[in-house]
């Protein structure tokens, strides 16, 4: 793990506690050992005050009976963690117009907290898109829009112009196709949020799968246009977590592996120790 360390929370309290609107993070569901409570369970009862949220991944809700799922739920609003429906809404669509009025209903009822909308994967008009954040919202529910971020790998800088938190010009000029791209994003979800979205999520891969090429600089424009409470980062791995926090400080949310929590919390500032896997128990590594 980076021995990177941001400050002392107990010197300077930056980060609030639960229920946090900023410095948020949000694990994804441990899918392929969802239906043993024992990952979900140590996850909690160790590390519940630095997790946030949980978000099921892949649809792996889908596939579990509505008794085992409410329970989940259930163990996680003991906690004080809100339950993200993930990437799920778009099964909907084929549907028909009531579908996803429906689906919002359902989710309730079950107890998530949040739902979130795949643009991408939607593949819905605007004015479609932002219907279905009001629906969420009047729902009683949290709104979630999911935005990926579009380049060609020719963009990234290469060899000595890569840039690792700050911003190097490449030496070409860059596609004008990748910038309006960019710039549409950031409208969009400008709307989104005056719909009443309460965050946007970036599935930030293509900007930081690879640290090493890291864009910076767009980075810096979507925090710039929507704001650092209302984004969230998917970070792919620690060393991309790593470069979110020394550039924006512990209150940057991010949305990042269950097996990365401890790390995570350690790189915001908690001095948990360099030898801290045990936490998670036995258990969590039978998977």
């Amino acid at each position: 793990m980076s021995a990177y360390r941001w400050k002392s929370f107990e010197e300077n309290e930056d980060r609030p506690s639960k229920p946090r609107r900023y410095g948020v993070t949000e694990m994804r569901s441990p899918d392929y050992s969802l239906f043993n409570h024992n990952v979900l369970q140590d996850i909690f009862e160790s590390m519940g005050e630095y997790v946030d949220g949980l978000k099921f991944s892949g649809g792996s809700h889908s596939l579990m009976p509505k008794s085992l799922l409410k329970e989940v739920i259930d163990m996680a609003h003991h906690h004080d963690v809100y339950v993200s429906t993930g990437d799920w809404a778009e099964h909907t669509i084929p549907k028909g117009p009531s579908a996803f009025k429906d689906f919002v209903e359902e989710c309730k009822q079950m107890g998530f907290d949040t739902i979130e909308l795949n643009v991408g994967s939607l593949g819905i008009p605007e004015e479609t898109l932002l219907r279905f954040v009001r629906l969420i919202k009047s729902g009683g529910m949290k709104a979630k829009p999911h935005f990926e971020v579009k380049i060609k790998e020719s963009d990234i800088p290469r060899g000595p112009y890569r840039a690792f938190g700050a911003y190097i010009p490449p030496s070409a000029p860059r596609s004008s196709e990748f910038v309006e791209d960019v710039d549409l994003l950031i409208r969009r979800a400008e709307r989104c949020l005056e719909a009443g979205a309460d965050m946007i999520m970036i599935d930030a891969d293509n900007l930081s799968k690879h640290a090493d090429n890291m864009r910076a600089d767009l980075i810096a424009k979507i925090i710039g246009r929507l704001g650092i409470e209302k984004t969230m980062f998917e970070a792919s791995n620690q060393r991309t977590s790593e470069w979110f926090i020394k550039q924006y400080g512990p209150n940057v949310n991010l949305f990042i592996d269950h097996s990365d929590v401890v790390d995570v919390e350690c790189l915001r500032g908690r001095n948990l120790g360099r030898n801290h896997a045990s936490v998670l128990g036995s258990s969590y590594f039978l998977f």
